[in-house]
């Protein structure tokens, strides 16, 4: 019947309808369990700085009670960084406005909606994968899963550096506006590799969620000549 041909198609929907669902209430749970709000008082300066600049009355920001050193967006719109990320900048790792260019970044994925279009994505993702391997494997019984799984991370990693590089801009326009500067930004990218203590060469850069660094550094000054010159 003609209907089954759409049968892994539609099937790839549902499930994609079910993942993002559990994927939104397992985030959310796992957040509120593991979180509590952040009350340094030289971070909510930074904080204070930047909702002036964006005109809010404050920013609310909390501590995601996990070791390894990231900052994170929540698809309610709550900002977090990491226990490990905070320790860092207890031991002096990082400086205060470098932790607030942590803060403007993530404060960029919400503004521009990535946040929740990221949960949404995943479930998509996941979906997409599942519909291709399906018709995949018919055709190529022995490699087509391999193959969709392969396309669908390409898109996914695409997807996430166009993102890292709008939220880098608008961290960026926030900052200046806000009185910091983007310098702090370009040298926490600097300090990023050995802070996560991340390998070169792990994967190829068009398969990486995030730009490479080098390359986030560059466009962060080119935006900032480019404000030079309009100003």
């Amino acid at each position: 019947m003609p209907m089954l041909k759409f049968a892994p198609i539609l099937l790839a929907i549902v499930y994609g309808l079910i993942m993002y669902r559990f994927s939104a209430w397992r985030t959310a749970r796992a957040l509120d369990e593991q979180s509590t709000e952040l009350a340094d008082p030289m971070l909510r300066q930074m904080c204070d700085q930047m909702a002036g600049a964006l005109e809010l009355e404050r920013i609310k920001v909390h501590i995601y009670e996990i070791e390894p050193v990231n900052g994170l967006a929540a698809p309610d719109g709550r900002i977090f960084i990491t226990r490990g990320f905070y320790n860092k900048f207890r031991q002096g790792e990082v400086s205060a406005s470098e932790m607030a260019s942590v803060i403007a970044h993530e404060l960029g994925h919400v503004a521009l909606g990535h946040s929740r279009r990221r949960m949404i994505d995943f479930s998509g993702q996941n979906a997409l994968r599942t519909a291709l391997a399906m018709v995949l494997s018919r055709f190529i019984p022995c490699v087509g899963a391999m193959i969709a799984n392969l396309l669908t991370s390409v898109l996914a990693a695409r997807l996430s550096r166009s993102d890292e590089y709008e939220a880098d801009a608008y961290a960026a326009a926030l900052l200046t506006k806000a009185g910091i500067g983007i310098g702090p930004q370009i040298s926490l990218f600097e300090k990023l590799e050995a802070l996560t203590q991340s390998r070169k060469g792990a994967a190829p850069a068009w398969l990486l969620s995030h730009p490479k660094t080098e390359e986030r550094i560059k466009a962060l000054r080119d935006l900032e000549a480019k404000w030079q010159v309009a100003g």
